[in-house]
């Protein structure tokens, strides 16, 4: 990837719903070389899809939180598996550090999180976990609000 490329996803990831004249114009490029990239991005797994980011107060998944995860030995990949079956886990990051991994989590009441986490602790590989609450997102840089 190279410079124009990284303009071009900055500028698709702020609205991907840009038309390739209005991108080409941003970028100082031709439209062919907007589609273009884009294809070849799309093709090399570098752009993987498009989607509709929705304000936290648009929808009814008002309790949100992260959970941090300890994993025991080499059962990363059959915990990350259960997990993405959960409706309520909304992204799971691999990491570094005393935590194994970070699941964001959504649904409508604390007690539907307070049952979604006992079924995470549930989870065959898990050692232990630690929860925050979100409180507000005063700042993200995923979408202009």
């Amino acid at each position: 990837m190279d410079t124009i490329d990284e303009q071009l996803i900055t500028l698709l990831r702020h609205d991907a719903r840009r038309s390739i004249s209005n991108l080409a114009v941003d970028l100082g490029v031709s439209r062919a070389t907007v589609r273009s990239r884009v294809a070849r991005m799309e093709r090399a797994g570098i752009i993987i899809g498009y989607t509709v980011i929705l304000r936290a107060d648009a929808v009814d998944q008002s309790v949100r939180g992260i959970t941090m995860i300890e994993i025991e030995g080499h059962a990363a990949d059959r915990v990350i598996r259960t997990l993405g079956g959960f409706a309520e886990v909304t992204t799971i990051h691999t990491t570094n550090g005393r935590w194994d991994l970070v699941v964001e989590l959504t649904t409508q009441t604390l007690a539907e999180f307070d049952a979604i986490l006992r079924r995470i602790r549930l989870v065959q590989g898990i050692t232990g976990s630690e929860t925050s609450l979100l409180l507000a997102t005063p700042r993200s840089t995923r979408a202009r609000l």
